[in-house]
Parts: C-alpha cells; structure tokens; sequence
C-alpha cells in the first residue's frame, strides 16, 4: 500500500522511524518533503514567521497534498503535543479532509480528546478513521 504519514514537523524524527517501519511491513511511504529540515531546526516548526517563508518558497502544503493525492492511504501521527493527547494540528487536519474527499484510507496512530476539549475531534469522529492503537496489523491493505 502507498501511505502518506502526517502530522505535526514537531514529530518529524518519528516520521522518519515510522516510515522504515512501514517499509519494514512492505509498504510505500512518503513523509513530508521538508521533514529532514526540521529534523536539522527542531525551532522551525513553532516560528511560525520563519515557517510561513519557508513552506511558501517550496509550496509544501501543494506538495503534502500531491502526496496525499497519490497514496493509497494516510497515516496521521498524532502524538502527545502542547498537553494534547492525540494532538492533530491544522496542516494535518487538512490533509485528513483531502484524504477523505478523496476516498483514502484514514488511519490515526492514537485515538483523539473528546470534542469537549479540542472542537476539531469532532471531525475526525465524523470520518471514522482507523485508530491503530499500537497495532501495526491494521496497516494492512
């Protein structure tokens, strides 16, 4: 299966883990174009000026979004961030809803807050993705 992982640069080193993981298993995997430079400049992610010139020079939403496009499947890694078990940001929540409009495979490394804590949650339930929970079997195609 083609998977395109998502989710917050902060988890970038992970990225990169989970996607010789996923290869491991016989899949095809991309990652974000830029994932290796934020690996290089953990502080990137959280510049937001920095970061608004650097994702404008590369297009990287359009390009994260032909990725998404050409996979069979996404994989959202959505680890603990800013006391947000589950945290999904909002580069990722729209790659989600590509991947939906789409017809992709939506799966989710951990399960999401109740929407009472964060409103986006809500929209994930909506779409029912595949929540793994550990269990890499569920990558299955």
């Amino acid at each position: 299966m083609k998977i395109m992982i998502c989710g917050s640069m902060a988890f970038s080193r992970e990225m990169l883990a989970t996607k010789k993981k996923l290869e491991a298993m016989g899949h095809t995997v991309n990652v974000p174009y830029d994932t290796v430079v934020h690996l290089a400049d953990e502080k990137l992610v959280d510049d937001l000026d920095r970061n608004l010139i650097h994702a404008r020079e590369r297009d990287l939403m359009r390009q994260s979004f032909k990725l998404v496009a050409k996979s069979d499947a996404i994989l959202v890694l959505n680890h603990k961030r800013k006391g947000i078990e589950g945290y999904i940001g909002t580069s990722a929540l729209m790659e989600i809803g590509l991947a939906y409009y789409l017809g992709k495979k939506i799966f989710l490394l951990y399960d999401v807050p109740h929407h009472d804590r964060v409103r986006w949650a809500h929209e994930i339930r909506l779409i029912s993705p595949v929540i793994l929970h550990g269990d890499w079997s569920k990558m299955r195609s």
